[in-house]
């Protein structure tokens, strides 16, 4: 599949009171065209600051210090001091986040929000252009079109996450950040939501998805391929089948030990916690990240940062899997 976007090497920190904390670190990431790639990893692993960093939105005080971002065949370096256009984000890049209230204007109707939204890249837009393109995405989430009249308190929060999530689709970017985009819905909504991102996948109206969530068995049902994230890297990556049912790192395979809900395929195993919490980023270990709650952890571990093993299309860094074809 052809690459739609890519990032390398890429780092970003916290920087307040003289301190740097760096919650992304030497991240490197590919997206193809037409794909869903899955982001997950425990609150606090660097999901949802790659998420602002990815969708052009850093601000202080988080700094990106480094990081090359390669979009549709051009190259944008992502240090703080370059500026990015206002045309590429939202319209080649947008964000769907998860705070679906405080995403939206409290003191504005919806059909003033997404006409606002629209006519901010697209001037020449008509009001009644703008209402008909946001009625019908809210009828493929199943929404009514007494919303557009709503004030975003005037409406429950799944429909206000689905709002939010057509609001985030109107200019038809290349490159949709879903931001755990499904936690606060029900299975019937959640199910709206990733059925009206698909469809647009499908249609070409967005390019391709990146889809971050705590939630294993749902990125296997929504995403093509998944990457797990540790304190601030990316420690495995691959297909979205093999990383559920056979997944080679030790933290992800204690991630899906520990899903609450298991797919019949793993119903009769026993839901596992994960012992201990991540590391302070402030003071991260040497060695391996997750060394210190790693069953499996030897003293090379503690001492030395694994490689990742195996290829592009499919490795994890951890050092059990040195020599092993990928």
């Amino acid at each position: 599949m052809e690459t739609l976007l890519s990032v390398k090497n890429l780092c970003a920190a916290y920087v307040q009171g003289g301190q740097r904390v760096r919650v992304v670190d030497g991240v490197s990431l590919e997206l193809r065209r037409g794909e869903v790639l899955g982001i997950a990893g425990e609150s606090g692993c660097g999901k949802s600051t790659l998420a602002q960093v990815l969708a052009l939105l850093a601000r202080p005080p988080l700094w990106v210090e480094q990081g090359e971002f390669w979009l549709d065949g051009t190259i944008y370096h992502l240090a703080q001091e370059h500026r990015l256009s206002r045309e590429l984000r939202g319209c080649k890049v947008a964000m769907l986040p998860q705070g679906a209230l405080n995403a939206l204007n409290p003191t504005a109707r919806i059909r003033e929000i997404a006409l606002e939204v629209i006519r901010a890249h697209q001037p020449k837009t008509t009001p009644q252009e703008a209402y008909a393109r946001t009625q019908e995405r809210l009828e493929r989430l199943g929404l009514p079109v007494r919303v557009l009249e709503a004030y975003p308190h005037q409406l429950s929060g799944g429909m206000r996450q689905r709002v939010v999530t057509v609001i985030s689709t109107l200019l038809n970017p290349k490159v949709l950040i879903a931001d755990e985009p499904t936690s606060a819905l029900d299975v019937s909504s959640q199910k709206a939501v990733v059925k009206l991102l698909r469809e647009l996948l499908e249609q070409r109206v967005i390019e391709g998805v990146i889809f971050i969530a705590h939630d294993l068995p749902l990125l296997r049902n929504v995403a093509d391929r998944i990457a797990i994230m540790y304190a601030g890297k990316v420690v495995e990556l691959g297909p979205s089948r093999e990383m559920v049912e056979a997944s080679r790192h030790p933290y992800t395979k204690a991630l899906v030990e520990a899903v609450l809900v298991p797919e019949p395929y793993i119903r009769q195993r026993r839901v596992e916690g994960i012992e201990g919490t991540p590391p302070d980023l402030r003071a991260p270990p040497p060695g391996c990240r997750f060394a210190p709650r790693c069953r499996y952890a030897w003293a090379r571990c503690r001492e030395l940062e694994p490689p990742p093993f195996g290829d592009k299309e499919r490795f994890a860094a951890c050092w059990l899997l040195e020599g092993m074809s990928a």
